[in-house]
């Protein structure tokens, strides 16, 4: 019963913090618009569920989407939201990273 509530704990701080660090990174590029006003930085939706092994056990999390449109002046790509708290090579389960482990929340 314990270890059931420290993980949904896990699970609601750590969709929280990801929640929070995708608005601060759309507001930080809200001044970003295209030739007819529209936001080049937006949300879109949600990634598929996955679950990341965490001190609290394993919990699952869906990362909300980020649509950049900008465009490097330097490579010429596409910008990319990429997360600090959960990074893209921790989708595995099982597979030990940051989250919950001292390092990312």
């Amino acid at each position: 019963m314990l270890d059931e509530i420290v993980r949904d704990g896990a699970q609601q701080m750590l969709a929280a913090a990801l929640a929070a660090e995708v608005a601060a990174y759309i507001d930080a590029h809200a001044g970003a618009v295209d030739e007819h006003g529209r936001r080049l930085v937006v949300r879109n939706g949600h990634h598929h569920q996955r679950e990341v092994l965490t001190a609290a056990g394993a919990v699952s999390v869906t990362a909300p989407r980020v649509n950049d449109k900008r465009i490097d002046s330097d490579t010429g790509e596409r910008q990319r939201f990429s997360s600090a708290i959960l990074p893209a090579w921790a989708r595995k389960p099982g597979f030990t990273d940051e989250v919950g482990m001292g390092g990312g929340l």
